[in-house]
């Protein structure tokens, strides 16, 4: 089959085009060109540095894994079961994909704070403070980053092809075995896919985690807000953390290529 003949763009639009590349392009070149190079290994070795670091690998694994755990069977739910007020239910889960991250650390601090709604209870009868502790950012960074993995495993299910769970179905396999050997196979990359965005987002969370757990250094202080105190004390250590953070998301987008934007 030939190949089908290239497109000449009309130049207006090459230069909106080039004109919109670089408006995101152009602050990232900013940040490589003032990162303090003869001294960033010294920088990134600080303790504090090394604190956050360590911190934010801790409680973005595991909000990627609650997301999991948590988000899979939710994305199964909605791509394969009807009932009353889904398309509510739906927009609701996934509504922290738009919603200012720091609304989202409000919500979260009058649900589950010392006096919140839940908080309470789960305070009197178990001794569980979720506000200003490392399981609070980890709640925060689960609440804003779980849609991104709901919603790519989601997509998958809806366009994966049910045959295969039918035949499983009518050799006398369970459900619980076609989920697990038929059903998790054929959606594992957009899983793999949710989970990488998953972790991402939860890297980089900033609003609600400083507004429902707080910025103290090795106990909620993530490398975002590290990266936030250093711009008002040393402004070449926050350009530095900002390219770290930068260098990571640019990772996850080109080993994802357009898997994402195939799935939703």
């Amino acid at each position: 089959m030939p190949a089908a003949p290239r497109e000449r763009a009309p130049i207006g639009f090459l230069a909106l085009a080039g004109l919109a590349a670089a408006f995101f392009v152009l602050p990232l070149v900013g940040l490589v060109v003032r990162t303090p190079w003869a001294s960033a290994l010294a920088d990134l070795s600080a303790p504090a540095v090394i604190d956050a670091l360590r911190l934010s690998m801790i409680t973005s694994l595991g909000a990627t894994a609650i997301s999991v755990v948590l988000g899979v069977p939710l994305a199964w739910v909605y791509a394969r079961v009807e009932f009353p007020g889904k398309l509510v239910l739906r927009a609701l889960t996934t509504l922290p994909m738009v919603l200012p991250p720091v609304v989202g650390g409000i919500a979260l601090l009058v649900a589950f704070g010392r006096r919140g709604v839940f908080g309470e209870p789960l305070f009197d009868l178990f001794g569980l403070r979720l506000p200003f502790s490392t399981a609070g950012v980890i709640v925060a960074e689960t609440f804003v980053a779980m849609p991104f993995l709901v919603l790519t495993v989601e997509a998958a299910l809806r366009s994966m092809d049910r045959r295969y769970e039918d035949a499983a179905r009518t050799l006398g396999a369970s459900r619980v075995r076609v989920f697990r050997t038929v059903t998790l196979p054929l959606v594992g990359p957009a899983i793999g896919a949710g989970m990488v965005l998953c972790w991402a987002r939860a890297l980089g969370e900033f609003g609600a985690t400083i507004t429902f757990a707080g910025n103290f250094r090795g106990e909620t202080q993530t490398l975002p807000l590290a990266a936030y105190l250093a711009l008002e004390q040393n402004v070449d250590t926050a350009v530095l953390l900002g390219l770290t953070l930068l260098g990571i998301s640019l990772v996850v987008l080109v080993a994802l290529r357009d898997r994402y934007l195939r799935a939703v």
